[in-house]
């Protein structure tokens, strides 16, 4: 970026509060700030994960316990601004490193770089409750919503938003791995609405229920993008999910740089409307009858697919952020439209079919090849083990009344299991 360098002289911190060795967001952040002379700290679970191996990594430092309170995750990027001597840009990866770091904003300042956000806007935008009232101040499509405060209005809201409909928890960051609850699923009965709502202490936050948009071609979006201190957009642009994983839903396999004023203007106006300041990403679903293209989620961070929208000078949203907190100017990006990203462990043939307007892998990288290799191992072995946990078990003997030992035959393998019904739900 030759126009407008970064300062070199102030290095980044990268949280990520949520453990998974898979996150190539992580990666790809490490790599766009190490490749233009930034010290990256990352501060993260990296055991066994290929962002350990990269070369643009300055240094590992724990992260936070699991549920660890505001107060530890201070103590923590407190004990890594001493270390590193010097004020760093802080940039959150995922939404409960957000969120913490909008509630400590005025603890860590001295220490970090922030932008500087009004309120609580980022725990707001994450909270998915919080979220429709947003959009309606807004003005911006969002799926019809109903917050139950009870069992019986839980039931009674399938007769209203029609079946089927979409449950999700409001703060989903929230959800403990033993409760076996998922952030978001598609609800077919009356009954299991109720028997959710019921698991609302469990999962630590509201219950909220939504009208079903189906997915389709040329359905599903997103839009990427840095706020500076002016509210102007950078680094980004709108998207088009051309493959997911799991298939239908979840995260981007494979995605496209697709102009689209209509999903550029929704972001503007969300960004006006809030005072929003910083790295967002928002996704949308086009509705199949109206058109209209209705937000699902605002994720107050990186997308894991931000990379994508890496422009003709290289400028990308957390490039953007650091510019903009050392107060250097950004500049006016060339768009590459037809640009591609593409998640080689979900989408591998994606990976070798011909991209003639460019495109970004999320681990393989010419200059940084340890990651990708590591990702490989990493991958391979957990997918064997999944194929193995999937396997019968051998039935124990059994014994017949004389004592013997008779050999009960293991049961024929089941057949593959369908798509989940939560995996079509459109949910990230």
């Amino acid at each position: 970026m030759p126009e407008s360098p970064l300062d070199t002289r102030v290095p980044a911190v990268l949280l990520r509060i949520d453990r998974n060795p898979f996150h190539h967001g992580t990666l790809g952040a490490v790599r766009s700030l190490g490749r233009a002379g930034i010290d990256v700290h990352v501060v993260a679970d990296s055991t066994g994960s290929p962002v350990s191996r990269s070369r643009f990594v300055r240094q590992l430092h724990p992260p936070p316990p699991p549920g660890a309170t505001p107060a530890d995750i201070a103590a923590v990027l407190l004990r890594v601004a001493t270390r590193i001597e010097r004020p760093a840009v802080l940039i959150p990866m995922d939404d409960a490193g957000a969120v913490a770091v909008g509630r400590l904003r005025e603890e860590l300042a001295p220490a970090y770089l922030l932008p500087q956000q009004p309120g609580a806007v980022p725990e707001r935008v994450a909270d998915k409750a919080e979220l429709a009232g947003l959009c309606a101040a807004a003005d911006v499509p969002h799926p019809e919503t109903v917050i139950p405060d009870s069992a019986t209005e839980a039931a009674s809201a399938v007769g209203r938003l029609g079946l089927p409909l979409v449950a999700k928890w409001s703060r989903p960051w929230l959800l403990s791995a033993g409760t076996g609850l998922r952030s978001t699923v598609v609800v077919r009965s009356a009954h299991d609405a109720r028997e959710l709502y019921l698991r609302t202490e469990e999962a630590g936050s509201r219950l909220l229920l939504q009208a079903f948009l189906p997915p389709g071609p040329d359905r599903d979006w997103f839009f990427h993008g840095y706020a500076d201190r002016c509210g102007a957009l950078h680094g980004g642009g709108p998207g088009r999910k051309l493959c997911a994983w799991p298939r239908g839903a979840g995260l981007t396999a494979v995605g496209e740089w697709t102009g689209n004023p209509q999903v550029r203007e929704l972001a503007e106006r969300l960004v006006d409307t809030l005072g929003y300041r910083g790295i967002l990403d928002l996704d949308f679903r086009r509705c199949g009858a109206t058109g209209a293209y209705h937000l699902l989620d605002f994720n107050p961070r990186p997308g894991a697919q931000f990379r994508l929208f890496a422009d003709g000078g290289g400028l990308d949203v957390v490039r953007a952020q650091h510019l903009d907190l050392t107060h250097r100017p950004l500049p006016t990006g060339v768009p590459l439209p037809g640009r591609t990203f593409v998640v080689e462990n979900y989408a591998p043939l994606a990976a070798l079919r011909p991209a003639p307007q460019g495109r970004e892998l999320a681990w393989y990288a010419g200059d940084d090849p340890a990651p990708g290799r590591a990702m490989r191992r990493l991958w391979c072995a957990h997918v064997t083990r999944r194929l193995r946990d999937r396997l019968p078990r051998p039935a124990a003997p059994a014994p017949r009344p004389d004592g013997t030992i008779r050999r009960i035959p293991s049961p024929s393998p089941a057949p593959a299991a369908e798509q989940t019904d939560d995996e079509r739900a459109g949910s990230r």
